[in-house]
């Protein structure tokens, strides 16, 4: 018997989540035998059952559409640009939310860690990097490209944050089999370390590894949030995420206030 696309992709998922037919049967409100005759073309999964087992896969939006196609069903999430009329509201919160964070650096990025946008004091993350970088940025690409190794401005603690990235990036690649994030893993992994990282972490803080940038006027200490918008039922918001970087300590804050005021809100130095 010929395998069933949804039921193929179902399984793919289930063994992603490390979970035995049963486990995902009963979290789903089935039975072993209908989901294994599911997985193997034998029965055909209605649409409510497609999107039950997807809910109890966590699988995100975007998949949640290719499995239904897959089953012979319509899309259930939208996929619009954040410039359609759809999402005016959101694209209005997320303007409202960089904008708040200034002086300190904020910046929106999609699914594949693509820019999609940034408040102005993001300018402190853009010196002296690369032109070819910045045509189509990506938070990875900027984040673990070495750069110039005579660079004013850098990241003293590379290496710490380079090994905190990787591990961030091939827990989605796991999670999500997304070959497009795969590709993103393999090419950032083999950046080198810039000859200017420093071994040393530094002293103790809250954080595991904050972001420690050397810069003509001072070492900037930094830690990161990241913002979702909660339970979002259209796919761009869905893979939406912003990154609100704060200052740790004084000094940091100060330089950031000052910064943007002198340079016009530009951030950079």
């Amino acid at each position: 018997m010929q395998e069933s696309p949804v039921g193929t992709l179902l399984r793919d998922w289930r063994q992603r989540r490390r979970l035995s037919q049963l486990e995902l049967a009963l979290a789903a409100d089935s039975s072993a035998r209908h989901l294994s005759c599911v997985e193997t073309g034998k029965a055909q999964p209605s649409r409510a059952m497609v999107l039950k087992l997807c809910d109890v896969l966590e699988v995100p939006l975007r998949e949640r559409n290719t499995l239904l196609l897959a089953g012979g069903f319509a899309p259930e999430y939208r996929e619009s640009s954040l410039d359609d009329a759809h999402l005016a509201a959101a694209r209005a919160a997320l303007d409202t939310m960089l904008t708040a964070h200034e002086p300190y650096p904020a910046v929106a990025v999609d699914r594949y860690w693509n820019v999609v946008a940034t408040n102005r004091a993001m300018g402190l993350f853009s010196n002296e990097v690369d032109e070819q970088l910045m045509e189509r940025p990506n938070v990875y690409r900027l984040a673990l490209h070495p750069g110039p190794p005579d660079a004013a401005t850098h990241m003293i603690n590379h290496g710490q944050v380079r090994e905190l990235l990787l591990e961030r990036l091939l827990q989605q690649v796991r999670a999500t089999g997304d070959p497009i994030l795969r590709a993103l893993y393999d090419e950032v992994s083999q950046y080198p370390v810039p000859a200017h990282t420093e071994p040393d972490p530094g002293p103790p803080t809250p954080f595991a590894v904050p972001l420690r940038i050397a810069t003509p006027v001072g070492e900037l200490r930094m830690f990161s949030t990241m913002v979702t918008f909660g339970a979002p039922s259209d796919v761009t918001l869905a893979e939406l995420a912003i990154e609100l970087f704060y200052p740790m300590d004084e000094f940091t804050a100060d330089t950031l206030r000052t910064l943007f005021t002198v340079t016009g809100g530009s951030g950079q130095i």
